[in-house]
């Protein structure tokens, strides 16, 4: 029997029982790993029953289901968090104690899920969270990923990337559901024929892969809800060649389970080839196809071949436009599998779905090449065709004559199936994830289509879950708020909003700045730990910790570095507050000067420790292998929060709010929610700096603007980039950051010269930090701003944004 969450003689048992039972061991003889194991499972038992209730209640209550797909699912470590959800983190705490069992040394045994790789995967699993929280009966839906992106290593100063084998040791969390195995075809010919008075399509000499689902249940916070992740692994139907094999011809007999395995081997495989291209248009179609499959299968178990209905009973949720191939496979299973008319199953189609946008980065939107398609998915790609054909015919009746507006909306030009328009014209509602994000929608990427149905489109700001980047990743913290609010706020984010007089109390900031004192005395150690590197926490600990791109913009961070280290070595007098710059990010394997930026960093970091005087003042380091469980470090320890994307390109961000929660003060440009935390804390509690969306959309359109200019007037910049190309960082390879140099004075190929505007913007940039340097060293000043930050922060947890989703958009 499961152990009840407040029973700690029951815990107990049932953790030294389980060890005995699959391990024959005792608590005394055991590793680590076997205790987290079977503590783990007595966890998940208790989990098991309020799952098995939870589908019960659902299934009585025939209401509606989301299914939210999404590429990845930033997860996180299970343990802690289920247990906060279930309010039974001090029972167990309590019962391993009586064990000699330290908690947090379990916690470090389960290894990070490697199913997802920045805010996209992060967003979505918060959203599960708080789906479940909320009592709204969904499944989120990705790929089991073998080894996920990567595991990062920094050797010589440069990324390199590593295979992450998370699932090695097995995953205590999940549960194979084999009766749910479904089969995705790829290829083949489709062959065409009349039966039944009407015209029928059958996939011929296709191959044929197994899409094998495992779950993982997700606890929302005080709730009897539990919601389900599943994730899909491929397997090939072709039983092992044992003759092949005997002949000796042993790669020959693999070569099948190899080819099927392949889809879920890595998260966003690199796809500057053809290959690479292909694979991943392979995954998105499998794990979109068997989710489709499955539930249209519960749908005719429940209501039957009524799908009328299905608009009533199920929704789709395209987290991005990775997902989109969901929206013809749901026409093709309607048409071809349940003998509908187009017309019926389109309008079931187009009232089932609804899309989320992430980006405005053209090369983020993405687009597949027709013949990829045509030759991988044949089926999909005439189900494409005709609702290419039918979107036309609508727009020219809108546009008449305007071709090329017209071709900018299809779903089919150019020789690229443009996935972002399939998204649009086929879905009921869609959603931008900040509102600046919103107006940039509608007044650009998708005007066009915003004039046709201004209904469809919406904006709801993206929000993080609270229980956990505060709750579990800061405690001190969270015990400082209850002690002073109250418990309130665990449950309603909302709550911490009763802070705000506190901010003006002596002896509140004192305790708050003793939590955060520890906080970063814990990240030291880590950083000490991990790479054997010293950060003193007396020195202002200043992060930017995110995915790493061109237009969040590392590079003007860098750039900075680099000038303050002049001013300290040209000027021996000159002093500032001893601060250390924290790094954490990866950088797609393909993308080179992403990596680029990376080494430049690294050498900065060599260049300081070099010189006596700048090290006293100045630290850098880049934190190895940027995950959930680091971030759950790094954040309760920041004090400078750095958001620099270029004005107009961060649809949302996410770590902006964490960081806020969390008490570090936002330095940043007003771009995607840092807009809303200007809003809601006031000029006085944030350092914006940078042009604003519009001016930065005019500098593009008038192609005037000329980095040159700046490089030849500002002395400071004109020295820093001079070293980049003079051997000061690398003395024997001194061109190796030529370029860096060369996109930021002449461009690519001729293309545009610092087309994220990082010498434009700096000047400002430059002037926000000592702004901020100075207020730093008026402490009252400064605590009074990071305890505001944190009472604000409440708007931004996820329960908010789902139930902003549900009443717009789901309607459950």
């Amino acid at each position: 029997m499961p152990a009840k969450a407040c029973d700690m003689n029951a815990i107990r048992e049932c953790i030294t029982g389980k060890l005995l039972r699959y391990y024959g061991v005792t608590v005394e003889s055991a590793t680590k790993r076997q205790i987290y194991k079977a503590t783990a499972i007595t966890i998940r038992d208790q989990i098991m029953q309020m799952w098995m209730e939870s589908k019960k209640k659902n299934e009585a209550e025939q209401g509606k289901t989301l299914y939210y797909l999404s590429i990845e699912f930033l997860m996180g470590r299970s343990m802690n968090q289920n247990l906060i959800n279930m309010c039974a983190q001090e029972h167990y705490t309590a019962a391993l104690r009586d064990l000699g069992v330290d908690i947090l040394d379990l916690m470090e045994e389960e290894p990070e899920p490697a199913l997802g790789n920045g805010g996209l995967g992060r967003l979505a699993a918060g959203f599960l969270d708080s789906l479940s929280t909320l009592g709204i009966p969904s499944v989120g839906s990705t790929i089991r990923y073998e080894y996920g992106l990567f595991r990062q290593r920094i050797v010589d100063g440069q990324q390199v990337e590593l295979p992450d084998p998370w699932l090695q040791d097995g995953n205590v969390w999940e549960i194979p559901v084999t009766e749910d195995i479904c089969q995705v075809q790829f290829g083949g010919e489709v062959k065409e024929y009349q039966a039944g008075g009407r015209w029928r399509f059958a996939l011929e000499n296709a191959y044929t892969i197994d899409a094998v689902p495992y779950d993982m249940p997700v606890v929302g916070y005080g709730s009897a809800a539990v919601n389900t992740l599943r994730t899909w692994s491929a397997r090939s139907r072709e039983s092992f060649d044992l003759h092949t094999f005997g002949r000796g011809e042993y790669d020959k007999a693999m070569d099948e389970m190899r080819m099927a395995e392949v889809i879920n081997k890595v998260l966003y495989p690199e796809d500057s080839h053809w290959e690479g291209k292909m694979l991943r248009m392979k995954q998105q179609y499998f794990f979109t196809s068997a989710t489709v499959q499955t539930a249209v299968r519960k749908f005719k178990k429940r209501y039957g071949t009524d799908f009328g209905r299905m608009p009533e009973k199920v929704v789709f949720h395209i987290n991005d436009t990775h997902p989109g191939l969901a929206i013809p496979e749901l026409m093709r299973i309607l048409i071809d599998n349940e003998g509908l008319g187009w017309d019926s199953a389109q309008g079931i189609v187009n009232r089932c779905f609804a899309y989320t946008n992430h980006t405005v980065m053209q090369e983020a939107l993405e687009r597949w090449p027709q013949e990829m398609m045509k030759q991988t998915l044949p089926r999909i790609y005439m189900i494409l065709e005709e609702m290419n054909r039918r979107l036309c015919e609508d727009l020219f009746r809108a546009y008449p004559d305007q071709w090329d507006r017209i071709g900018s909306m299809a779903i089919l030009s150019y020789g690229q199936v443009q996935m972002a328009n399939l998204c649009v014209s086929q879905s009921y509602s869609v959603n931008a994830v900040s509102q600046l994000h919103g107006k940039i929608l509608t007044d650009g990427l998708f005007h066009d289509y915003w004039l046709l149905n201004h209904d469809k489109f919406t904006a709801i700001t993206n929000g993080i879950t609270h229980r956990r980047w505060l709750l579990s990743a800061n405690p001190k913290l969270t015990e400082l708020l209850e002690e002073a609010i109250g418990p309130g706020f665990r449950g309603d984010a909302q709550e911490l909003e009763k802070l705000k007089p506190f901010a003006g109390d002596a002896a509140f900031r004192d305790k708050y700045a003793a939590v955060k004192r520890q906080n970063k005395e814990r990240l030291s150690a880590l950083i000490k730990h991990r790479q054997n590197d010293t950060v003193s926490p007396d020195f202002i600990f200043d992060v930017q910790a995110k995915r790493l791109h061109e237009y969040k913009r590392q590079l003007l961070n860098a750039l900075h570095i680099q000038v303050l280290y002049n001013r300290i070595a040209d000027d021996p007098n000159y002093s500032m507050p001893p601060r250390a710059f924290l790094f954490g990010a990866k950088a797609a394997p393909g993308y080179h000067r992403a990596k680029l930026i990376i080494r430049y960093i690294n050498a900065l970091k060599t260049l300081i420790e070099s010189h006596p005087r700048a090290s006293e003042m100045l630290k850098v380091v880049y934190i190895e292998n940027y995950d959930v469980s680091t971030a759950e470090i790094i954040m309760p320890a920041a004090e400078i929060s750095q958001q620099l994307s270029t004005a107009g390109k961060e649809a949302s961000g996410t770590g902006n709010m964490k960081f806020m929660m969390n008490g570090a003060i936002t330095l940043g440009t007003m771009d995607g929610a840092n807009v809303e935390i200007f809003e809601l804390v006031g000029d006085e509690n944030i350092y914006i700096f940078g042009m604003r969306a519009d001016t930065v959309e005019n500098m593009y359109k008038s192609g005037a603007y000329n980095p040159m200019s700046i490089f030849e007037s500002n002395a400071e910049i004109k020295k820093a980039m001079g070293q980049l190309i003079d051997g000061t960082l690398f003395p024997r390879e001194p061109l190796a950051l030529q370029e860096l140099y060369h996109t930021l004075l002449v461009g690519d190929h001729g293309g545009m010269a610092d087309s994220y505007f990082v010498l434009k913007d700096f000047g400002s940039y430059s002037m926000a930090n000592r702004r901020m340097m100075d207020d730093y060293q008026n402490r009252d000043k400064w605590l009074k701003m990071a305890v505001m930050n944190t009472a604000m922060s409440g708007h931004f947890s996820s329960d908010r944004t789902i139930k902003e989703y549900n009443e717009r958009i789901w309607r459950m």
